[in-house]
């Protein structure tokens, strides 16, 4: 079975604990990573090495959905995300993988994203797309200095 690999990278004006919370917290997952078009409900999210997380992305436009979910497998606070993904339907078989990793900049948080084994009847750059959507999101709840 052949797998597709997406590599992403992203500067943000934005402390690298933002950024982190956001990949962590279900409210800011649900708001910044479904791409476009899509909705999400987050079911589960244990964030914690071992911890568990199940999602679903529905197309709002064809109300079709796919859920998936997977492990934690590493988190460095503020720095590191790394967790497995894996569909619940058969017809995307495999489990993927996913690297965040945050270094702080002058200006923000370099922001750099991998991820590995993508089920091959997703074409890798329809997952691109979509990651460049979900960034846009995620730069626009990240970046904003609101007061209380």
């Amino acid at each position: 079975m052949t797998t597709g690999t997406v590599n992403l990278h992203r500067v943000m004006r934005a402390a690298p604990e933002r950024i982190y919370r956001a990949f962590l917290e279900p409210d800011a997952i649900a708001r910044w990573l479904p791409p476009y078009g899509y909705t999400c409900l987050v079911h589960q999210l244990d964030a914690k090495v071992g911890g568990l997380h199940k999602m679903s992305f529905r197309n709002f436009g064809t109300g079709h959905s796919h859920d998936f979910g997977g492990e934690y497998l590493e988190l460095v606070p503020n720095e590191k995300i790394r967790y497995s993904d894996q569909f619940d339907d058969p017809g995307l078989p495999g489990q993927m993988q996913t690297t965040i990793t945050l270094r702080q900049v002058s200006c923000g948080t370099e922001i750099s994203i991998r991820q590995e084994g993508i089920p091959e009847t997703i074409p890798a750059e329809m997952c691109y797309l979509g990651w460049q959507d979900s960034l846009e999101q995620l730069k626009r709840l990240v970046e904003p200095e609101i007061p209380d």
